[in-house]
């Protein structure tokens, strides 16, 4: 047997033994906490007792060329809170109940998946309800279920005063989606930020947004506050202001709305690109897309027929028609394939391939030269005006002259049109090119589709000597023009037969209101519907400031009938008032 001294000793070793492991365990433990991790343990305790209010800037405000409000900022109140105070308890359940007694539909379940979408830290506050007015924002405070760890703080609700008259302009503002907070991540934003949607809004994002504001403050156990540590004010966005003019805007629209027509009107300054009009009907209040709206309400918006939200001024394609015959006669001259006094006979109809063009007058035109082609939109004079250039080309000056490709607009949803040509029928279609393709391209229509501000910049280029113009919706962001180098006499001849057209031919209805306007009709085909009217021009003829383009859908006659009048019109109230 061992002795029992023996035993007691190897106890009281091992026992010493495990109180010195235990001791060094204590000491490694307190160096690593104490010494080498000092800095992150002093951070967490001063996160427990300090707190960030994250205050959002004033938006910079939208203005018109003469200073008239587009978008401007409302006072509203936001309720905000920390999400480790608002799970605790049955905080959010009261919540809800408040917001119910107020008329505002919403379960603790949206308030928790609403805090779940914008909490990226413990300490960070977040967005319980949005958008409240003072009466609301009193009524919510004042309720006995309302509690101390949420807390109201003042911001800024966008509002656009001219609604519909610049919505597809200005577009819209909105709460910042999980896909653009990742498209985002460099910019600072966060989870219940607001951020521009579209147009201008979008577009000079940047410019608007402005910096936001920071408050450090001290809390107690509890998280209420004790007192404020340091404030960094909010920087409010710059101001911008367009081009566009909003009275002449007004006018616009009225002249449609008189006649209840679909479509868009561009009037832009032929000398540097400046939009005064950019008219697209049916448009939308942009208003309730800033504030909230429900699901149903944007389904009926987006499946609406009529297409409110598209700006057919930039974003609608159609075939130019008979607009584009000023394009053919210049490229027909410059590239010798016709002289002034070339001549065709038009006796209502061109054979060609086994099919037979007609001309839109059925008896004809009789013996045409370019001008009386353009004065009377001859169609049979510019069928054998392509043939002689050819696809080649038409296409070589299409892309001269800027269709077919985006003109760099600083706004977003201008779209490029399409000048398809041998590849892109074969590719798409299958099937080479044939002669009549190129005689239905030569008067506008087959497979040439462009936008109504497309077709404003081929005509400021004819109007302004042959200069390429970069079109810019706000003040200050122009771009020099670039020169075509077009041939002067060539130019003239075309000016000239524009100004024909509308002293005395297809838009002579654009004649009657005191001004020497130069310009072109086009009746374009609609393969769903009655033909599209169209009218470009530009004023005063001989020393050209504006040009105006109209397109008008299903209009069901020509645009020397529909579009003419508008036109002249417009043209007379900017340069006459």
């Amino acid at each position: 047997m061992p002795d029992l001294k023996d035993v007691v000793d190897s106890r009281l070793k091992l026992w010493c033994f495990f109180m010195l492991c235990t001791v060094i365990v204590l000491v490694v433990g307190l160096y690593f906490f104490q010494v080498v991790n000092t800095d992150k343990y002093v951070s967490l305790a001063t996160k427990n007792r300090l707190r960030l209010i994250r205050f959002p800037s004033a938006r910079g405000e939208i203005l018109d060329k003469n200073g008239a409000a587009l978008a401007l900022n409302e006072t509203t109140y936001n309720i905000m809170g920390y999400p480790l105070d608002l799970m605790k308890g049955d905080i959010l359940d009261k919540f809800a109940g408040i917001l119910t007694r107020q008329g505002i539909n919403v379960t603790s379940a949206d308030l928790i998946n609403n805090i779940k979408k914008q909490h990226m830290a413990p300490y960070r506050v977040v967005t319980v309800a949005t958008n409240l007015a003072m009466t609301q924002m009193a009524e919510i405070i004042s309720d006995p279920d309302f509690v101390p760890e949420l807390f109201p703080i003042p911001v800024w609700r966008r509002i656009y005063p001219a609604g519909t008259l610049a919505s597809l302009i200005t577009g819209y503002v909105g709460e910042i989606s999980e896909n653009e907070l990742k498209q985002y991540t460099d910019k600072g934003y966060i989870g219940g930020d607001i951020i521009g949607k579209n147009g201008v809004e979008k577009s000079y994002e940047d410019i608007l947004r402005g910096e936001v504001g920071q408050e450090a403050i001290e809390v107690d156990a509890r998280g209420r506050r004790v007192k404020s540590i340091e404030t960094r004010k909010a920087i409010p966005g710059k101001n911008i202001n367009l081009t566009l003019d909003l009275v002449a805007q007004k006018e616009a629209f009225r002249l449609f709305d008189e006649k209840d027509y679909r479509g868009a009107i561009v009037v832009m300054d032929v000398r540097d690109g400046a939009i005064i009009v950019m008219a697209s009907s049916p448009a939308f209040d942009n208003n309730p897309l800033a504030w909230g709206i429900s699901s149903q309400e944007w389904q009926a918006l987006v499946t609406n027929p009529y297409k409110p939200m598209i700006n057919r001024a930039i974003s609608g394609t159609y075939p130019p028609a008979s607009t584009f015959k000023a394009l053919m006669a210049l490229a027909a001259l410059s590239e010798q394939k016709i002289t002034p006094q070339t001549t065709f006979n038009c006796s209502g109809g061109f054979t060609i391939g086994g099919r037979t063009f007609r001309c839109w007058r059925r008896s004809g035109h009789g013996t045409m030269n370019v001008l009386s082609a353009l004065q009377h939109s001859c169609d049979v004079y510019f069928y054998q005006v392509g043939l002689r250039l050819g696809i080649d080309n038409i296409l070589k000056w299409t892309e001269l002259l800027g269709l077919g490709r985006t003109s760099g607009l600083d706004m977003p949803g201008e779209v490029a049109g399409n000048t398809a040509g041998r590849d892109w029928k074969r590719s798409r279609l299958k099937q080479p090119w044939y002669p009549g393709d190129t005689v239905n391209y030569s008067i506008g229509q087959g497979y040439l589709t462009t936008t109504p501000l497309q077709i404003a910049l081929l005509y400021a280029t004819i109007a302004n000597g042959g200069r390429l113009v970069t079109p810019y919706i706000v003040e200050g962001h122009s771009k020099p023009p670039v020169d075509l180098k077009l041939d002067k006499n060539n130019l003239a001849l075309v000016q000239r037969g524009l100004s024909i057209v509308v002293r005395s031919g297809t838009g002579s209805r654009a004649n009657i209101y005191g001004l020497e306007i130069a310009g072109k009709t086009g009746t374009a085909q609609n393969s769903h519907g009655a033909d599209h009217a169209l009218f470009v021009a530009y004023a005063p003829a001989k020393q050209p400031v504006y040009v105006v383009s109209i397109m008008i859908e299903e209009a069901g006659v020509g645009g020397g009938s529909a579009a003419a009048p508008i036109a002249g019109q417009l043209l007379a109230y900017l340069l006459n008032k």
